[in-house]
Order: C-alpha cells, then structure tokens, then sequence
C-alpha cells in the first residue's frame, strides 16, 4: 500500500504539477520509512496477523481485478484523449478493490481505505484538471499511507499480544 501512495504521489508531481527528476523520487522516502518499520515489526517475535484462505482468495481475486481494471481504465481514457481523468479512474478502481478484501476479512478500516479512495475518486471527477488531479493524486496517496501505519501498528500490537500470552 505504501508503495502505491509514493506512485500516486509522484504521478501528481509528474502529471499535475510538471516536475521531473529528484522531485518524483522524494514521495518514495516515504514507502521506504514505512518498509523500514514493516521489516523492524517482521523480524519481532510472534507471528502477527496472517490472513485466513478465505482472506488470501479474497486478495489475490481482488489484486487481479485491480490490474485488469486499472488496464481498462487507463486505456480507456487515453482512448477518449482525456487523461486528466486517470489518476481518478486509477483511484476509484484501488478503492474498489478493497472492498472485498474488507468483506472477506471483517475489517473495518478497509471499508473506510476503500471509501475513502472512492469518495477521492470522485472528488477528482467532480472538480475537474486541473485541481481534480490534485486532490485525488494526494489524497490517495496519503490515504494509502496512513493505512499503511495503521497496517503495519495492527501487526505489531497483534505480535506484543501474542508474546505477552506465552
């Protein structure tokens, strides 16, 4: 997830503001902080949230649906020579691919993930280039962020609680 908020945000920098070069990486500092944390929560003791069959089914069902949706969307946009509505179209499929994912696993927080990218999707729709860019791109990619963290706390509080047991 945090990977997917650097893009969203360097596809921001790149498409909506212009910048090239260091610029675009700078969004990626932040998916390194949070891998870093992932690999420190990892490498604790215990094993943390592991996701049942019916939530990897789930996944991987929903991943898939997310890149062949994420296909569509962004040729069909640039078929209808409107790319100002592609980080929008990519933000309403992501959060939509979440919503299974939430459902399959009874988590709450990816509902309001989901919803939130939807509800930033068509924010993005509604305001229209050059603004609807704007806010779609960050508001994604902080989203995608902060659900990263809170993934990521999830895990941790999960591996403390399952050490302090035994």
């Amino acid at each position: 997830m945090s990977f997917f908020g650097a893009v969203f945000a360097s596809l921001t920098l790149y498409w909506q503001w212009h910048l090239i070069g260091v610029a675009l990486a700078l969004p990626f500092i932040g998916f390194i902080l949070i891998g870093l944390a992932s690999a420190y929560v990892i490498r604790s003791p215990g094993a943390g949230i592991k996701p049942s069959p019916k939530e990897e089914r789930a996944i991987m069902w929903s991943t898939i649906g997310e890149g062949v949706g994420l296909f569509l969307a962004s040729n069909i946009v640039i078929n209808l020579h409107r790319p100002d509505l592609l980080l929008p179209s990519m933000a309403l499929v992501v959060g939509l691919h979440f919503l299974p994912i939430a459902f399959a696993a009874g988590f709450r927080p990816f509902y309001v993930l989901g919803a939130a990218l939807i509800i930033a999707s068509i924010a993005g729709f509604v305001v229209g280039a050059p603004t609807g860019g704007d806010v779609v791109g960050f508001t994604a990619a902080g989203a995608l962020w902060i659900a990263s963290a809170l993934a990521i706390r999830r895990d941790r509080l999960a591996r403390r609680e399952e050490t302090a047991i035994v």
